[in-house]
């Protein structure tokens, strides 16, 4: 299915984007670097603080992204946008005001994957300046995609954290997955990747529990 835009209009719409509101989106990447690093040396913040980020990550996609410049070249941006709003308020109900959410460094081959992940995630505007020799006309931060992907790594990392919470990233891995492939972004090849990890480790963490409880 064809989609509702060019390829010209979509990282026009980047270049707006990224021109108007720079100053927000580098602090939302250094405060996700930040987190990540905190996390990563073993010191771990806040898990309230990091669900906070977060929701922050989710409803910034969903306000300042869908709603205020997607909308110009996609209708169905305010669907996405509320699809964003509802991520962004369960990690506000579940992390920040109900405290089920916690995140640890931990071993093992997922937790490999899951720091991958978050790398990328924060590398994700340097591969795309790479790509098109530009720091303006393309996806950056704050933006859908490396939201999704930082949000899997994170979420693959936490422990016991509601299945609900992977839903909407996992969508969004297929939604932004297969107009990547049509707009020619190379970053997001890793987006359907991070939707199906994420998809297998709530699966894996579901059966766990059910064999937990059968043998209790």
């Amino acid at each position: 299915m064809p989609l509702p835009f060019t390829r010209e209009q979509f990282f026009d719409l980047f270049a707006a984007y990224n021109t108007a509101l720079w100053p927000a989106v580098v602090v939302l990447w250094i405060a996700s670097a930040a987190v990540s690093l905190r996390l990563l040396a073993l010191r771990r913040p806040s898990d309230r603080w990091v669900s906070a980020l977060l929701a922050a990550h989710w409803i910034w996609s969903a306000v300042a992204y869908h709603a205020v410049f997607f909308t110009r070249i996609n209708a169905a941006a305010w669907l996405f946008a509320a699809l964003f709003l509802v991520e962004g308020t369960l990690f506000l109900w579940f992390g920040v005001a109900r405290r089920r959410v916690s995140f640890a460094s931990r071993g093992g081959t997922w937790a490999v994957l899951a720091w991958l992940l978050i790398a990328y995630s924060l590398l994700y505007p340097v591969i795309n300046a790479a790509q098109y020799a530009t720091w303006v006309r393309i996806p950056a931060f704050g933006v859908p995609c490396p939201t999704t992907i930082f949000t899997a790594g994170l979420l693959i990392l936490a422990r016991d954290a509601p299945a609900r919470l992977s839903i909407v990233p996992i969508v969004w891995s297929v939604i932004g997955g297969s107009a990547a492939s049509l707009l020619g972004v190379r970053a997001d090849v890793v987006l359907p990747i991070a939707g199906l990890a994420l998809a297998m480790d709530a699966v894996f963490r579901r059966r766990m529990r059910v064999i937990s409880r059968s043998m209790a």
